[in-house]
């Protein structure tokens, strides 16, 4: 699109407090020195922003989005690395490199990581549900990824959280030949399972929906149980003689599921939270088991600027397959009901994405 025929205003699906997301008619970003502005083919629908919306944790108005692919259509001056037609994903937060987290690569605790850059309208949140966004200097430098001709924008729009996953992965330090449970089977720990396969690990899918558990073992699990069920415990035993799992990856928020998996690891076993990303979310564990039996227990959150080369190869040579994970697309217009699927998910639905001009 040349920038002459760029329109003054966009739609976007504005935050106005209450748990209350209205699609209006906002400003078109204006981009500075050093900027870009992305036109946003696809954005995926995180949990992290449906928790923001539904907590009312941050101020309103925002535009939130941040699992975001697209097409740069308006360059600001000094940009040399990109050219307006390039295809993008973008992050919407890129750590320092030089405090005192980021030399230990604890990206996530960075000062500046913590800080959105790019932007929709008002504070920046993300900007991915709105039809335009304004990406930072640092983002443009550091943050973007080009997406090849023959992979879609859909699937570019899985780099961040694929991303997430590969970070949580690799903290767990598994070793090929390790057995990892993997409780949900949602499109994050389908991301997990297909990791852990591609790290050389044994991974067994945990879901309560049969549905999942067939995707599970499409995928590439090693086995896929409804953890309640009794055969999920009698094939655990049998496939590690009676240890239990080398690591467990908590990819739902659930009490139930973090004490399952505590108690289905072996001793010198890890347990991964991944999807408690609330502060103030308590679960109930057992500490003499943890201490004793010389279990860790261990979390993970947000992207690592280390994988994210990785996460590239392995997504756009469809090593990690995140295309079938897409079940429900939503126009903008819709978002209300792209929200409230993900929040009460059903046994056809797994990942929703919104399409800004659909």
């Amino acid at each position: 699109m040349p920038e002459t025929l760029l329109p003054e205003t966009m739609r976007a699906a504005v935050y106005r407090g209450e748990s209350r997301v209205v699609v209006e008619d906002v400003p078109l970003p204006k981009i500075a020195r050093g900027e870009v502005l992305v036109r946003i083919d696809t954005c995926g629908v995180c949990h992290t922003d449906l928790k923001k919306v539904a907590y009312n944790l941050l101020a309103p108005p925002r535009v939130f989005g941040h699992e975001m692919a697209g097409t740069i259509v308006a360059l600001g001056r000094g940009v040399k690395k990109w050219k307006s037609g390039d295809r993008v994903a973008v992050f919407h937060h890129i750590p320092c490199g030089t405090c005192f987290y980021c030399e230990r690569n604890e990206y996530a605790q960075c000062p500046r990581y913590k800080q959105t850059c790019t932007v929709a309208a008002f504070e920046p949140a993300g900007g991915g549900f709105a039809q335009f966004i304004r990406v930072m200097p640092w983002i443009v430098e550091r943050g973007m990824v080009r997406v090849p001709a023959k992979n879609s924008f859909e699937e570019a729009s899985f780099i961040e959280p694929v991303n997430t996953c590969l970070k949580g992965v690799d903290r767990m330090g598994l070793r090929r030949g390790d057995t990892v449970l993997i409780f949900g089977q949602g499109p994050i720990g389908l991301i997990f399972t297909q990791l852990v396969k591609a790290r050389g690990g044994k991974a067994i899918g945990l879901d309560l929906l049969p549905t999942r558990c067939v995707l599970a073992k499409k995928l590439g699990a090693t086995a896929a149980f409804d953890p309640r069920d009794a055969k999920f415990s009698a094939d655990l035993k049998t496939r590690t003689k009676g240890r239990g799992a080398d690591a467990a990856i908590l990819a739902v928020p659930s009490e139930a599921a973090a004490q399952q998996a505590l108690a289905s690891v072996r001793p010198g076993g890890r347990v991964l939270l991944f999807a408690h990303t609330k502060k103030g979310d308590a679960i109930s564990l057992d500490a003499g088991s943890i201490c004793v039996d010389e279990k860790t227990l261990l979390g993970s959150y947000s992207a690592s600027v280390d994988v994210t080369d990785e996460v590239a190869r392995l997504i756009f040579s469809r090593k990690v397959k995140v295309a079938p994970l897409i079940s429900h697309r939503f126009a903008m217009k819709d978002i209300a009901d792209a929200f409230e699927l993900a929040h009460h998910p059903t046994p056809d639905s797994m990942k929703i994405v919104v399409k800004p001009w659909a």
